[in-house]
């Protein structure tokens, strides 16, 4: 709750920035990251997927506080870059990935790819070695059950994501690898947002058997496995009140598990490493928008703000957006409206919340949505009807009195890094 109370005072403080507005705490992202870190075992590692939020403030804190990125595009491998990682700490995902954004990805330096299918191996082989380099890849599987307690479903589903388990178990020649990309681990992402410890534990340990059977599959092979990556899928609120869980007990769990399902593998030089994008950053953000008009239509009270699905809301077209109720900033009255809360866009289906319990408002007047740090602007319909991007404003916790850095939002480059010449 304390952690809760700064980033609301750090808000507060910055009534006068132009709006909409996203608002990072750097001292929130540092938390997050030491929160997550006690909570695995020492030796293991921790990539920042850069998907939840590309800021590169947010990178850059994360860098030094000594998480790896994981990238799926050309745009996302600039970002890493532009903050200061080096290729080679690169881990590059995707469910396919064209010719051109391999091989500027390779030129950058980058050497450990994730890949689905054996047309996928086959490719990075192919490029790695018109590149003159050796590669190397892990696996991505698609196991053959889903886990319970996630909250969008990565595996045992048919997917765009992984190899299926039955299959590389069928036929694991074809994944073996080639003579400039090598097989040396597995990336077995189970499931996303599990809030539960118990069923964090679950899909881990769900995974480390998938990686049994397969490494036994692939040893005639060739195949000798040094990488697991055991994905993350570490659960954080959402455009609600709260804070990012202490996770009580997920580090001896795992230490028991991998005790017993991969023994020794410290001192056997295996590489553990897990995934983290909204537990990291979430927490981190607050959405400050403006109310542009307040009036009643059909009985029914309407409050339209400056900010809709453009600026909070890309994932509802697939149907993850939950109703969104934002907050009065600064002091407030009792609820007396039962508010249908709408955006500018000129569209009906640009709506946060059909029967939200707010205080009078008025046009002009600022409220807020927490916990908006992950997914959020970067996965909003910016383009749609060309409203006005938000601002984008960072703050230090860590650094009390230190001023607030405002930016322009620029749409992230898709320019392949490495095609500069």
């Amino acid at each position: 709750m304390e952690a809760l109370a700064e980033r609301s005072a750090a808000v507060a403080d910055l009534a006068g920035i132009p709006t909409p507005a996203y608002v990072y705490d750097l001292a929130e992202v540092r938390r997050n990251h030491r929160r997550l870190d006690a909570a695995l075992p020492a030796g293991t590692g921790l990539l920042y997927s850069l998907k939840a939020n590309p800021h590169p403030d947010v990178l850059g804190a994360l860098r030094e506080a000594g998480a790896r990125p994981e990238v799926c595009s050309s745009g996302e491998l600039r970002a890493a870059l532009d903050a200061g990682w080096n290729g080679d700490q690169v881990l590059y995902t995707g469910p396919a990935k064209r010719d051109a954004e391999v091989a500027a990805a390779l030129r950058t330096g980058v050497r450990e790819f994730s890949v689905d299918s054996p047309h996928a191996v086959a490719q990075l082989d192919r490029l790695a070695g018109e590149a003159g380099v050796r590669a190397r890849y892990l696996l991505r599987v698609n196991d053959d059950q889903p886990v319970p307690g996630q909250g969008l479903a990565m595996t045992g589903v048919p997917s765009q994501f992984g190899a299926d388990t039955g299959w590389i178990l069928a036929e694991p020649a074809r994944f073996a690898g080639g003579e400039h990309a090598e097989a040396s681990g597995l990336h077995l992402y189970m499931g996303t947002n599990l809030t539960a410890v118990d069923d964090l534990i679950g899909q881990f340990g769900r995974a480390l058997d998938t990686a049994a059977r397969l490494r036994d599959a692939l040893a005639p092979h060739g195949v000798r496995l040094r990488t697991f990556d055991l994905g993350g899928g570490f659960g954080a609120p959402f455009a609600k009140e709260g804070t990012a869980g202490e996770l009580p007990g997920l580090r001896e769990g795992l230490e028991a598990l991998l005790a017993e399902k991969l023994p020794g593998w410290r001192e056997r030089g295996l590489d553990v490493v897990f995934e983290s994008g909204r537990y990291l950053v979430g927490t981190a953000g607050t959405l400050v928008t403006a109310v542009l008009d307040v009036k009643r239509s059909q009985g029914k009270d309407i409050v339209v703000l400056e900010s809709g699905i453009n600026h909070l809301g890309g994932m509802s077209g697939m149907r993850r957006l939950p109703p969104l109720s934002p907050h009065v900033l600064g002091p407030a009255g009792p609820p007396v409206l039962d508010a249908l809360v709408a955006g500018p866009l000129c569209t009906p289906l640009d709506t946060w919340h059909r029967t939200a319990k707010l205080p009078e408002l008025s046009p002009g007047d600022l409220v807020t949505v927490p916990n908006v740090g992950a997914y959020g602007l970067c996965a909003s319909l910016v383009a749609f009807l060309g409203h006005p991007l938000p601002v984008e404003v960072v703050v230090d916790g860590d650094r009390p009195g230190a001023p607030a850095r405002t930016s322009r939002v620029e749409l992230v480059r898709t320019t392949d890094p490495g095609n500069e010449e």
